[in-house]
């Protein structure tokens, strides 16, 4: 397993990397998604680009409540079937079943979410994960 990044969704896009680059953060990439209306901003501090903040930008939001503006933690697992697979056995429920064989999502005992992700290319999809519904929020 490899940290990847933290996520938090944000409302003003100039203002939040004015504060992380007073921080020292730097922008290393940027994805623009027109179809879903929402933008990933990816900083890291020089030296340390393995611990990334991900800026979630929902271009039609109107605030954010109940700490909704934390979104997850993320991890590349090696086996995203298996990771899952062990987590249900340990009484994990699946959010996010991993349908694409690529993401999944679960929550820890406090409600924070986690993001599974497959390292390298996605898998094949597979029962019972590809005809399994999402549970709850992730």
């Amino acid at each position: 397993m490899k940290y990847l990044h933290t996520m938090i969704r944000v409302s003003d896009v100039a203002e939040t990397l004015r504060f992380f680059a007073l921080l020292g953060l730097r922008e290393l990439r940027r994805h623009d998604n027109d179809a879903g209306r929402f933008s990933l901003i990816f900083l890291a501090a020089p030296d340390d680009e393995d611990a990334q903040v991900e800026l979630t930008h929902n271009w039609d939001e109107a605030g954010y409540t109940g700490g909704r503006n934390f979104g997850h933690l993320a991890y590349a697992v090696d086996d995203i079937y298996a990771a899952c697979l062990a987590l249900m056995e340990g009484g994990v429920t699946i959010n996010r079943p991993p349908r694409d064989g690529r993401m999944a999502f679960v929550k820890s005992p406090d409600g924070i979410s986690v993001e599974l992700l497959q390292a390298g290319p996605a898998l094949a999809p597979a029962e019972p994960w590809a005809s399994m519904p999402n549970v709850g929020s992730w």
